[in-house]
């Protein structure tokens, strides 16, 4: 029997790549293939690719780059290695990389990666560079094998939902992923029981607009995000559910009753708004204005009212005013942040806003965001000082990087520190919040 060949995977970006890059790593796993600890001694090498951040097919070509000696010395030793661009830089550049990175061999994209051990077949056998980028018609969870029976961290990632409809004019998902398509009910049900039955005990659903998620229910009953976070509720030994991204106009009311009124769903929600001003709001084609966004944070919170809140900011989009950024200023006031991202508008080939005329500065940019991170970073930091004195519910997720130390997540994300034994990995246990980080707790187990 030959030996298994060795597989190193990269994972740029967001927790759907981390989902993605799992099931890529199975789907190889039933081809022959397992993980190496290195690039240096893998037969194929994965780079899983995201392209909302600036400049991300630079970070790709540049790390394609150093992978070269590595394939060369490999190559001179006897070996072979593969290298593989998947996820949505291939999706958005496809044979652009291979014409400027012409050692790659496989290039594929999100909705594709179902096909990838036959991909490296056929290159291997010498049928030149693979590529595909197609958007098929088939699911391609249909076609991906169940993960390894291996015990699971406490924690883990579950598609329900990918793609957009939404065209915000600054975003490239709807290319790169595709239109939205929800799983069914019944494999995402499933899927849930398989990983709670190897130990973990909170899932994060994903999606890019995971609220749009829909489904069929018991007798054909339609289903909405809310009614499947009822029914994952109902799998005995799920302690925690999240969910992520959500888009405000998806957040309908049987999810926001759920917030209410299921236990196991925790107080802690990711709602980007991108901008406070209604002008650039409309700029951007999000199809809400920031007073519909106000009034359904107050109805989340009247629902749950210790939930925390997240959100995603833009600053600097084209046609940008400075009465725009205060308004986006007020808006963040109002609403009072747990935690948030906030970036400088970075043009994105092929979507609407990357051909405006009106592009801010980078340096009215940067000094924009400079402000806006200076009033997030305030609201979070009154946030984790409320925690002081508090005793909360942690999930103890790993260990830490000190003797005797784990680190756990509390229902509200926050990571949190403390001393205990590598004998609670995977148990939620009460801890007395004593001091705060800009990212993280300290705490004490209660006995």
């Amino acid at each position: 029997m030959s030996a298994p060949r060795k597989l190193w995977i990269k994972t740029y970006g967001c927790q759907m790549n981390v989902y993605d890059s799992e099931r890529m790593s199975s789907a190889l796993a039933a081809a022959g293939y397992e993980q190496g600890a290195s690039p240096e001694d893998a037969d194929l090498v994965i780079l899983n690719t995201c392209h909302i951040r600036e400049k991300a097919a630079e970070k790709v070509y540049s790390d394609l780059g150093r992978l070269r000696p590595l394939r060369a010395a490999k190559e001179a030793a006897g070996g072979r290695m593969q290298i593989a661009v998947a996820g949505c830089v291939a999706q958005a550049e496809g044979a652009e990389i291979l014409r400027r990175q012409p050692m790659v061999d496989l290039v594929v994209g999100p909705q594709a990666y179902h096909r990838l051990p036959a991909m490296a077949e056929r290159a291997a056998r010498g049928d030149g560079p693979q590529i595909d980028t197609d958007f098929p018609e088939e699911d391609k969870f249909d076609h991906l094998p169940q993960a390894p029976k291996a015990r699971r961290a406490p924690a883990a990632f579950l598609t329900v939902q990918e793609g957009c409809d939404k065209f915000c004019a600054f975003c490239v998902v709807p290319y790169t992923r595709g239109a939205e398509v929800s799983r069914p009910a019944a494999r995402i049900l499933s899927e849930a029981r398989e990983l709670v039955d190897r130990g973990v005990v909170e899932i994060t659903l994903l999606g890019q607009n995971v609220n749009a998620w829909h489904g069929e229910g018991p007798g054909g009953r339609a289903w909405g995000l809310g009614d499947l976070v009822r029914a994952l509720a109902e799998i005995e030994g799920l302690a925690r559910i999240r969910y992520t991204t959500s888009h405000p106009n998806d957040m309908d009311d049987g999810l926001i009753a759920a917030h209410a009124e299921v236990p196991k769903l925790m107080p802690y929600l990711h709602l980007p708004v991108q901008a406070g001003s209604d002008r650039i709001l409309k700029a951007m084609n999000r199809r809400h204005t920031a007073a519909d966004y106000l009034r359904l944070v107050a109805r989340i919170r009247a629902a749950r009212p210790d939930i925390a809140l997240s959100g995603d900011f833009i600053v600097g989009f084209p046609g940008e005013t400075e009465a725009d950024f205060e308004a986006t200023l007020t808006l963040v006031r109002e609403v009072g942040y747990a935690s948030a991202f906030s970036f400088k508008y970075s043009a994105r080939p092929g979507t609407p806003a990357a051909d405006a005329a009106s592009q801010v500065p980078e340096p009215v940019k940067a000094e924009r965001l400079a402000r806006l991170q200076s009033l997030l970073g305030e609201q979070q930091a009154a946030f984790q000082a409320g925690c002081v004195g508090r005793e909360m519910p942690v999930l103890i997720e790993k260990p830490g990087r000190h003797a005797g130390q784990m680190v756990g997540r509390s229902p509200w994300l926050q990571a949190v520190h403390l001393a205990a034994d590598a004998g609670l990995l995977g148990r939620i246990v009460p801890v007395a919040i004593e001091g705060v980080g800009t990212n993280s707790l300290a705490g004490r187990l209660v006995a």
